[in-house]
């Protein structure tokens, strides 16, 4: 068991897509690392999916930034990449100010607008 920490009412889980919504993932910033288990993203952004990041996170050695995400989106080989080539999908460089911001509902826009789009305009 994992005890939570007192601050755990105010982490959010988010919804990381629908499938295996009972498998977690946890975006954080680069102060933390597991060797053989963590994928470094960009200079401030890393993923973990193991149990060790949650202990972590519990007693207080954890990353100081994270987000829990229950589930992931999945595609068939090649069909990501063939989207992307095609123009499918909007991306820029990761941005752990706009990753790790308090405000999820702001996201979205602002993500837009950091590629020149304004929301409104959609």
């Amino acid at each position: 068991h994992i005890k939570l920490p007192e601050n755990a009412e105010s982490m959010k889980v988010l919804r990381g897509g629908p499938v295996d919504t009972g498998r977690g993932f946890v975006l954080h910033s680069s102060d933390f690392y597991i060797e053989n288990a963590t994928l470094r993203i960009d200079d401030g952004v890393c993923l973990t999916a193991t149990v060790d990041i949650l202990r972590a996170i519990a007693n207080g050695s954890g990353p100081k930034h994270a987000i829990l995400a229950l589930g992931y989106a999945g595609w068939a080989p090649g069909q990501l990449e063939t989207e992307i080539q095609s123009n499918g999908w909007l991306h820029c460089d990761a941005d752990a100010d706009l990753i790790f911001g308090d405000d999820v509902d702001e996201k979205y826009g602002r993500a837009l607008r950091k590629i020149g789009i304004d929301p409104g305009m959609l």
